[in-house]
């Protein structure tokens, strides 16, 4: 019998409160399904298809109720408490999920949804965790340059932004093309740029260079206008800078800026940027 999964057991007692069930290969080891999740005119013999989970007590328990969440999976759960220990998450049955503080990759709130993997802890509960790296599929119908969504489960400085395509496939914006557009959390339209050879993708929270530049552009202007029509700095100023005010590179910067120009929108003096 396995805890954390939906498996069919066989009734081999029924007693008052309920029916004991087992795997047929092993009828000693058995299991309480209690009397409110028995259907009705079951027999003895009769096969259940049933999930497995501990109850407040720490006793395994079984229930006919689909989880919305079971071991190895990914799914969105919403958090119904946040307690000095963690929180605790609303996957459909009657005890709520728990989910560790060292397992969340953001402090969350009650009432938000989460992405959240399903594991057992060393004390062979099962908890839930944000980190779903390894619980992300990689066998995706995607290709270069499809269009996808996915929610942003991790930020690292070294890689990029982690990115659950579909909620259940893995994806990664690499460093050099994520400019801190998106929060932990936060669900994103990204494009394909790459189907890596172990079935990982590659994204880029923007589109192709060509068709790109007229929203960049857009986007610088609408910067200078905030600046009172004047930007106190020139394309030549540092990538630093360039990623706090616009969240871009520096050469997509620069291509806005020389498509700008070329429409006659702005000029560019020593010290700023001016709008016409």
């Amino acid at each position: 019998m396995e805890l954390g999964k939906v498996q069919p057991l066989k009734i081999v007692k029924q007693v008052e409160f309920g029916v004991y069930m087992a795997e047929e290969e092993y009828p000693d080891e058995r299991v309480l399904l209690p009397k409110k999740y028995v259907p009705e005119g079951v027999q003895t013999g009769d096969m259940l298809e049933v999930f497995l989970y501990k109850d407040s007590k720490d006793r395994l328990i079984a229930t006919t109720i689909r989880p919305k969440l079971t071991l190895g999976g990914v799914a969105r759960l919403t958090v119904k408490e946040v307690t000095k220990i963690g929180a605790f998450l609303d996957w459909g049955l009657e005890k709520d999920l728990f989910l560790p503080f060292r397992q969340q990759t953001k402090k969350v709130h009650e009432k938000e949804e989460c992405l959240v993997g399903l594991y057992r802890d060393k004390s062979d509960r099962l908890c839930a965790t944000m980190n779903v790296y390894e619980y992300l599929h990689t066998d995706s119908p995607y290709k270069k340059d499809d269009h996808v969504q996915g929610t942003v489960y991790q930020i690292s400085e070294n890689f990029g932004a982690f990115v659950a395509v579909d909620d259940c496939y893995s994806g990664l914006i690499p460093h050099k093309e994520f400019f801190g557009q998106a929060r932990i959390g936060e669900q994103v339209e990204a494009r394909v740029t790459e189907v890596k050879p172990d079935g990982k993708l590659n994204l880029s929270l923007r589109d192709k260079g060509y068709l790109q530049i007229n929203t960049d552009a857009e986007a610088v202007m609408g910067v200078i206008e905030e600046f009172d029509g004047v930007l106190p700095f020139t394309d030549k100023a540092s990538p630093e800078v360039i990623k706090r005010e616009f969240s871009l590179s520096k050469n997509a910067f620069k291509r806005a800026v020389g498509h700008l120009l070329k429409e006659g929108r702005i000029e560019i003096t020593e010290k700023s940027i001016r709008k016409i």
